[in-house]
């Protein structure tokens, strides 16, 4: 006789999310093209780049002469010194390049996640840093940058 904790035999059906962690099972579809499956939905980090990279190559297309040579990065988080002060987290970092080193503008992809309540204020967010960092590094006034710029408000 089984006692009523001890499994009867191998579990079969559908695995189901028990503890609210997410699907559970295969995250790939089948396709033709595909033998192995595509992902069934691209990953924050993968969305957010998708859209980094949307909005630079708008801005290269528009600036390409004036922005000269620019790595455009994303990164997770900013490294914050123990001694930080500030009561924000920056967005982005632009440090400008000397001799053959480019200049380097990395958008933090947690950051401006935190600070965006749907994909549309992500979208807006991503080119209001973007559009403000090209600003600093050409010194002309955003607007002039991007015409969908929208100041933000603090």
């Amino acid at each position: 006789m089984s006692s009523p904790l001890s499994p009867v035999g191998p579990r079969r059906g559908r695995r189901r999310d028990l503890r609210g962690r997410g699907s559970r099972g295969p995250q790939v579809l089948p396709g033709p093209l595909s033998p192995h499956g595509v992902p069934a939905q691209l990953s924050r980090r993968a969305q957010f780049d998708e859209l980094v990279l949307g909005v630079v190559q708008d801005l290269e297309d528009r600036w390409h002469d004036e922005l000269g040579l620019v790595e455009f990065a994303v990164e997770e988080t900013p490294w914050m010194p123990d001694d930080w002060s500030s009561g924000t987290v920056p967005l982005a970092s632009l440090v400008r390049g000397a001799g053959t080193t480019p200049t380097r503008l990395v958008l933090f992809r947690r950051p401006i996640e935190l600070r965006s309540e749907t994909r549309d204020d992500l979208s807006a967010m991503v080119l209001t840093v973007l559009v403000e960092q090209v600003s600093e590094l050409l010194g002309r006034p955003p607007e002039d940058i991007d015409p969908r710029y929208e100041p933000h408000d603090d």
